[in-house]
């Protein structure tokens, strides 16, 4: 779930956690196909988002945020409907971070969002042009309806997790529904970045108590998650557990027909990471079950689907990179697997504070060659 999370850096920092992959470290990009005009500079403060150009021309753009103000901030290209094309999340104060998306002609908006919650900080952006889609290339096509039969397996598999999750909370069924909860969430955190795409309804699903906008119901899984682990009755939940499933079910329906770029693919995959660094890592994406390694391994997963998905063009373009990956990726897993039990994962709770340090660490560690495949992508 990308949105507010204040208290992320003070976190990491009683740990003696320093994450600068996650928080915005550069990407060897100066060799992406750009289109006219280079990169668009994003000066972003507690009260502005000034974009150095707003009439861009069709194809892959870079824009390169750099955060003056005191909050933590996210940059996002939005098309009608609020629907993503590209983020970039947890710019820390000073920080400076790149994002590469590819944008037909029509039009957009750039968005900062400082203090990560609100609607942002909009500017109207207006593409016009023409220009060969990266998905002309025969590989990086091939990629993206690779990543897209992996969707339509996990969110087959999200539907009926969900729905089995939805039946146990509706029949008062507490020990089955706590069971189920970091089952169900595994499908929906592989496809996170997919599913985060389509405007409002990522915060319907996963928003946490302290992300709702004030006027808005909390609903999602983690509401049920707190009456289930908290209140411990679940007996009022039903409409909230068929709302839930009404969600998901939309969000499968559009990711299940929805055209990904090359390039999503990439930056998805260090947004996975991102959302392990700023949720999984702290203890705050599930504060209540504290089942948060479930939701890492899965988020770890999805990203080493995307890359697999774009593996042949990174071994011909950059094979270093992606031997790196590898060696990271496998880094993280080691990690994991040692706080694996018959059922799953130790509970949060139970990690010690080495043990965050270590997952912090392996983290950033695999962010920073993360960071530098959207620009292998998009070169021409």
């Amino acid at each position: 779930m990308r949105t507010s999370r204040p208290s992320t850096v003070l976190v990491l920092a009683l740990a003696g956690v320093t994450l600068l992959g996650a928080a915005g470290c550069g990407s060897s990009d100066d060799d992406a196909g750009d289109a006219g005009g280079g990169p668009v500079a994003v000066a972003a403060t507690d009260t502005t988002c000034k974009l150095d150009r707003t009439d861009l021309d069709a194809g892959t753009n870079t824009f390169e945020i750099k955060n003056t103000g005191s909050k933590v901030t996210e940059f996002y290209v939005y098309a009608e409907g609020d629907r993503i094309m590209g983020e970039v999340e947890n710019i820390g104060p000073g920080l400076s971070r790149k994002l590469i998306v590819e944008l037909p002609a029509g039009s957009y908006e750039g968005a900062c969002k400082p203090g990560m919650k609100g609607d942002g900080i909009r500017t109207a952006l207006k593409v016009t042009g023409a220009a060969e889609s990266l998905s002309t290339d025969d590989q990086l096509a091939a990629a993206a309806q690779s990543y897209q039969r992996y969707v339509k397996s996990q969110t087959g598999a999200l539907i009926t997790k969900t729905t089995e999750f939805v039946n146990a909370v509706k029949a008062n069924d507490i020990e089955k529904a706590k069971t189920l909860f970091p089952i169900a969430r595994t499908y929906w955190e592989r496809i996170e970045p997919v599913a985060e795409s389509f405007g409002d309804l990522d915060p319907k699903i996963d928003a946490r108590e302290n992300d709702v906008e004030p006027g808005t119901e909390w609903t999602g899984y983690h509401r049920i998650e707190k009456d289930l682990w908290i209140t411990k009755d679940v007996s009022k939940d039903g409409a909230l557990a068929d709302q839930l499933l009404k969600d998901v079910q939309e969000v499968v329906d559009k990711a299940n027909t929805v055209q990904l770029s090359p390039l999503q693919l990439a930056n998805g995959a260090k947004e996975l990471m991102d959302e392990v660094a700023t949720g999984k890592i702290t203890g705050e994406e599930d504060r209540y079950s504290h089942t948060d390694l479930w939701d890492f391994q899965a988020n770890v997963e999805g990203s080493k689907a995307a890359i697999a998905a774009l593996r042949p063009t990174l071994d011909d373009r950059n094979p270093e990179l992606a031997k790196k990956l590898d060696a990271q990726f496998e880094a993280v897993q080691k990690l994991l697997d040692a706080q694996a039990t018959d059922d799953g994962f130790k509970l949060y709770t139970e990690l010690t504070q080495a043990e965050i340090r270590q997952f912090a660490a392996a983290v950033d560690a695999l962010s920073e060659p993360l960071s530098q495949v959207a620009a292998v992508v998009a070169q021409k």
